[in-house]
């Protein structure tokens, strides 16, 4: 492969990241938005701490500034970048205050994931039938 082309691919592979990996050109415009938003949001639950951090801020029912790193078994530098996935997928909000970050649950984007996050896994499930 030359040089363009790998480049070309590397690019394409950066800017889809959020969405694919490993899927080369990710084929993104196949889903629905629905689908794509699910899929945001899945990924942002994806780790215990980002779901330990979002059931610290539903808890707390306020910003929380400082809080969060002393909280966690995880240095500033990784509940930051938690902190930032969470926020990429719009399920918090950050207001800076002064030298620190307050953060807290965007409730509208909270209440999609809710609603999206409800009609998959409140679908009915045929259990009855010979599968697998």
């Amino acid at each position: 492969m030359n040089r363009v082309v790998e480049k070309q691919i590397w690019n394409r592979c950066l800017f889809n990241r959020n969405i694919a990996i490993d899927m080369g050109a990710s084929k993104t415009t196949e889903y629905s938005l629905k689908e794509l938003g699910l899929a945001r949001y899945a990924k942002a639950l994806s780790h215990p701490a980002r779901i330990a951090i979002l059931q610290m801020l539903v808890k707390k029912q306020a910003c929380v500034c400082g809080d969060i790193v002393d909280e966690l078994p995880l240095s500033q530098s990784t509940v930051s970048q938690h902190l930032k996935e969470l926020k990429e997928a719009g399920l918090i909000k950050g207001e800076i205050e002064g030298v620190s970050t307050c953060y807290c649950i965007d409730e509208k984007e909270w209440m999609k994931m809710a609603g999206l996050l409800g009609e998959l896994l409140g679908a009915p499930v045929n259990t009855k039938k010979n599968c697998c």
